[in-house]
């Protein structure tokens, strides 16, 4: 099972979070991003649109994140964390997971560019942006508010990849100014403290000073 990708990059995060959390051995293939091997040959054959992670299992080879992790949670459901579930229960939980791919990570991903990323590059934060993001993370957050008071985790009872998927852009926007819209929602405060201290994902944080 190989995993290749960028240890800071969240798609890859993601991966790595649910290979942790399935006690699933992988072997990281680094692509240098700033040399822009992810354009290029022999990455590009495994993810025609050069973005990583690209994953590959055996015979089979998976690009996209979230698809990589469904295939994972199913085709391994007997190893470590129960991500998913069956029945009307997997209907709740696949709209969660929706909510975060179209609701919550386009705004999440464009703050982490512009207080994250952009710094990292000495390049400047447009604070306007910043200002609209902010105010349509908060909607977002205020119904996440409302679910998490109804249940433990989004997608029901137990931690399943509705959670997991939140996890890279939680870690890195918790570093910033955007820390206290989580803060300031009891329930969402809570599930915030406790996903971002689950082991497989302590693991994930680990990777990034050796790599």
């Amino acid at each position: 099972m190989k995993v290749h990708g960028a240890v800071f990059t969240t798609a890859s995060r993601r991966v790595f979070a649910c290979l942790y959390e399935k006690e699933l051995d992988f072997e990281l293939v680094p692509v240098d991003m700033r040399a822009g091997h992810h354009k290029k040959e022999p990455f590009i054959s495994l993810n025609p649109f050069g973005q990583v992670p690209a994953f590959e299992d055996g015979d089979m080879t998976l690009f996209e994140s979230r698809a990589i992790n469904l295939y994972v949670a199913h085709a391994y459901e007997d190893k470590g964390t129960q991500l998913i579930c069956h029945g009307k229960k997997m209907a709740i939980l696949s709209m969660w997971m929706q909510v975060e791919a179209n609701q919550f990570d386009p705004v999440a991903s464009k703050l982490v560019w512009e207080l994250v990323i952009k710094l990292i590059f000495g390049m400047t934060t447009d604070t306007a942006v910043v200002e609209v993001q902010e105010a349509k993370l908060g909607q977002v957050l205020d119904i996440y508010e409302v679910r998490l008071g109804q249940s433990k985790y989004l997608g029901g009872d137990n931690f399943t990849l509705a959670d997991l998927h939140h996890l890279p852009n939680i870690q890195y926007l918790m570093g910033t100014q955007v820390k206290k819209l989580f803060d300031s929602r009891p329930h969402v405060n809570a599930w915030c403290t406790d996903i971002l201290a689950r082991p497989a994902w302590l693991k994930v944080l680990a990777m990034q000073p050796n790599n």
